[in-house]
């Protein structure tokens, strides 16, 4: 787990630039600890900051090789957890390995392999390989994005990173956000490929992109497909079991500390328990399991629309049928409210958003885990590729000509402008036309949705609504998961993410995913036996927020604060009587939700404005 950053310039002799690719290498600090390179040549530049997983001692980056007089250069990072089988069979075929490193597995699969290579990497990664003989940059995306990978075209080559402020680094890319990138910022859809800054793109997941002299080549090396599920139901669900089981032993792979993050969910606590159980068999160590809190808040919580009980009991109950080691995290209102973390989180995803305390406890929350490890095992993926969102269990969402997780702002009387857009100006939100964003995105996204023969109404509704959600819902959350946790240079892994199971289950019919008339039926049912049954039982809850009344006192202060400035840079675009009468409403910042969440959105729109000097373009 890295960061990577590079320049290719067929026009320029880049030897002398290493300034420019120090600069854009320092940007991404602080996901690599453990080591830092820059390596040049004449049209090609590449940089790389290094927390090591793997051969500690021998993996640093860049890392060149050469076969039957080709050489290459490669920047990676993520894991490929098949690189010892590659290793074997690139072995078997002649390289001869200087190092125990999955890069060096990588490198020397694109060696033997060429550009195909991609489709035999398994795996969390984003690379770069620049082939000196062919005098072409590789540039790859694991299957579901999971690594965050970011370019910027240029007349003749191209600029690169990991995370935009690292192309931000370099003179000739500018922070200018026009009405397409508002829209990724305001929207909680994703348009796949797309970047919030008007001149960057994101190489879009299961592609390679191939920069030459002639251009840019981008292929597909995965996608969905359909096909016939072929499995009764007690095969789906034995097959489930063994996919899982496969793929975290597969992801304990690693030479540093290994956790994972237990929420007490059915999700994080299936992962948990199948992590500890494979960990006592191989090594007779016990798994260390990791839970968020905040002082008192289980004691003191109180229900709204969607948590309904405090996370932290049930991670309890998991930990001691597992004999986990559990670290329990406890943040307060003070850890929430520091500036210092507040900013750290905002540049972790180099654009606001309108979850303000979530963000910043997911990032306390993965710099405290990272004092005791340095990979995390997460439950992510699961709720996507099984059903667990409310929504998909919605008949008038299902049914609206929207995005379902966003239809609510469409079908409920009176709804605000939309998660995050209450207190901007209309006629500046008017502009976006994001109705008709959602609207006509949504219809092509559908189109694109691959289908089986023979499906009915309802398997067919339910195929697309997965291939929406997995395209355009989870780039978002693995997005800003990969961010806030190596913001603080610690590995999250997904093992529901791996692509066998996605694929498995996008072809399991919606009547198997649903058939105890619940969400997540099939997850349920394997993983029965594992974990305590009141976690079975359990209904879903995201995240945890503070729900201390001293935190949304801090968000009015700050609003007043802003109203008073004159020098406040979002003033233009925000329904300034609007954020008024919302200052002069403290109990409603503290018990409304999306009240809260339009706070936090002009907050930290305003201190993204600031820190990035933002050159708004509509």
């Amino acid at each position: 787990m890295c960061g990577i950053v590079g320049w290719v310039d067929f026009t320029l002799d880049l030897t002398n630039e290493r300034p420019t690719l120090r600069a854009m290498t320092d940007r991404l600090a602080e996901r690599g600890v453990d080591g830092r390179g820059v390596w040049l040549s004449r049209h090609a530049g590449l940089g790389h900051t290094r927390t090591a997983v793997i051969d500690v001692a021998g993996g640093a980056q860049p890392m060149t090789a050469v076969h039957d007089g080709r050489g290459a250069t490669v920047v990676y990072n993520g894991e490929v957890y098949n690189f010892k089988q590659l290793r074997t069979e690139l072995t078997d075929r002649g390289h001869r390995f200087t190092t125990r490193s999955d890069t060096e597995v990588v490198l020397r699969a694109y060696l033997e392999w060429g550009p195909g290579f991609a489709s035999r990497l398994e795996g969390i990664f984003a690379l770069a390989i620049w082939d000196e003989q062919r005098a072409e940059l590789i540039l790859v995306r694991d299957r579901l994005g999971v690594k965050p990978l970011f370019y910027a075209a240029q007349p003749d080559g191209v600029v690169f990173g990991s995370e935009p402020k690292a192309l931000l680094a370099h003179p000739w890319v500018r922070p200018v956000v026009g009405a397409d990138g508002l829209r990724e910022l305001f929207a909680t859809a994703k348009q796949p490929g797309m970047s919030v800054f008007r001149d960057m793109r994101a190489v879009l997941p299961g592609h390679v992109l191939t920069v030459g002299r002639a251009g840019v080549t981008d292929t597909v090396y995965w996608e969905l497909t359909a096909t016939e599920h072929r499995d009764d139901l007690d095969g789906t669900i034995g097959h489930v079991r063994e996919l899982l089981d496969d793929i975290v032993l597969r992801e304990l792979e690693a030479e540093v500390p290994l956790c994972t993050a237990l929420s007490g969910g059915i999700d994080s606590s299936a992962i948990s328990a199948i992590a500890a159980n494979w960990r006592w068999r191989l090594s007779g160590e016990r798994i260390r399991t990791f839970v968020t809190t905040f002082d008192d808040y289980a004691a003191a919580f109180r229900p709204d629309d969607v948590r309904f009980a405090p996370d932290e009991v049930f991670a309890a109950e998991v930990a001691r049928e597992l004999r986990s080691e559990h670290v329990r995290i406890e943040l307060n209102t003070a850890d929430l409210m520091d500036p210092a973390v507040r900013l750290a989180a905002l540049r972790a995803q180099d654009m606001p958003t309108t979850l303000g305390d979530m963000d910043t406890s997911n990032y306390l929350t993965a710099r405290r885990i990272k004092q005791h490890s340095t990979v995390a095992l997460s439950g992510e993926v699961a709720d996507e590729i099984f059903g667990g969102y409310g929504w998909m269990h919605d008949e008038q969402l299902l049914g609206a000509d929207v995005f379902p997780w966003v239809a609510k702002e469409f079908l409920q009387p009176g709804s605000p402008r939309g998660q995050g857009r209450g207190l901007f100006d209309p006629a500046f939100i008017d502009k976006l036309e994001l109705g008709d964003y959602y609207a006509d995105h949504y219809a092509r996204a559908l189109a694109r949705a691959p289908h089986a023969e023979g499906e009915d109404a309802t398997e067919r509704r339910m195929r697309g609504i997965s291939y929406v959600t997995l395209t355009w819902w989870l780039p978002m959350l693995l997005d800003r998961d990969d961010r806030l946790a190596m913001a603080n240079a610690l590995e999250l892994r997904v093992p529901y993410g791996d692509h066998r199971l996605v694929e498995y289950l996008y072809n399991t019919p919606w009547a198997m995913k649903t058939f105890d008339g619940r969400e997540k039926s099939l997850l349920r049912a394997a993983v029965r036996g594992r974990v305590p049954q009141s976690v079975l039982d359990r209904v879903k809850c995201p995240w945890p927020v503070t729900q201390d009344p001293a935190y949304a006192e801090m968000l009015r202060r700050q609003l007043a604060d802003l109203l008073a400035d004159p020098s406040s840079p979002s003033l233009p675009f925000l329904d300034v009587p609007a954020v008024r009468a919302a200052v002069e409403r403290p109990s409603e910042i503290a018990h409304q939700w999306v009240s809260r969440m339009n706070l936090e959105m002009v907050l930290q729109f305003d201190t993204w404005l600031r820190e990035y000097r933002i050159e708004i373009a509509v």
